[in-house]
């Protein structure tokens, strides 16, 4: 499949996801500081309609500071009740825009992250397909709103679920959803790793 199938088919479990949710399960906090799962469905979608002079647009109103950036794009869409969120997802489930970038690995990267935000304080874990885990934690260490690689440098990362390593340095092993999402920078999460190379990958991200 290419970048951009596999972006629509990672929206397409989110859209079932999100579907089943209860109204207290949507105002939950997700693993994004501050943001309920609401917020960051809002986010995802708050660039799918923007083209090229709206996005500059609100990228200059944003001071080209990614937390200013998203804060404007939760507030043009803090009026849409799930219902109406789910549908816009259902509107774009082949990505457009920005999140189109790179043949569809920024949208594959994303969703598949907020994706994991969103399921992991909510205790509904899932399988992911190496086919999509592969591609997304290449762009993760190397795309530049994340530069996973900066978090992770001098260790060796070593998926013990599926065929993938990155790096040189002592071994951080651990399942690769858990990988992705350390490599994203979501704290807490190093602690499912294991290796010489943990204590030094969750230091970092203790800041």
């Amino acid at each position: 499949m290419t970048l951009m199938a596999l972006a629509r088919a990672e929206r397409e479990d989110l859209r079932d996801l999100l579907s089943g949710l209860t109204e207290e399960q949507w105002r939950a906090p997700s693993l994004c500081a501050g943001w309920s799962v609401r917020d960051v469905v809002a986010h995802m979608l708050s660039y799918e309609e923007l083209d090229r002079r709206r996005l500059a647009q609100r990228f200059t109103r944003g001071r080209f500071r990614v937390d200013r950036i998203n804060a404007l794009g939760l507030q043009e869409y803090a009026a849409c009740t799930p219902a109406e969120l789910v549908t816009l997802l259902g509107d774009h489930l082949t990505p457009a825009g920005l999140t189109a970038g790179m043949g569809g690995a920024i949208a594959l990267t994303d969703g598949m992250i907020h994706q994991q935000d969103i399921r992991r304080p909510l205790g509904l874990p899932r399988s992911i397909s190496a086919e999509r885990l592969v591609p997304a934690l290449r762009t993760a260490l190397f795309a530049p709103t994340l530069l996973g690689v900066l978090r992770v440098r001098d260790v060796r990362l070593v998926a013990t679920d599926i065929d993938w390593t990155f790096g040189r340095g002592p071994e951080v092993r651990g399942p690769a959803e858990a990988v992705l999402m350390t490599v994203a920078g979501r704290r807490g999460i190093a602690a499912e790793l294991s290796g010489p190379g943990q204590e030094r990958v969750a230091r970092r991200l203790r800041g």
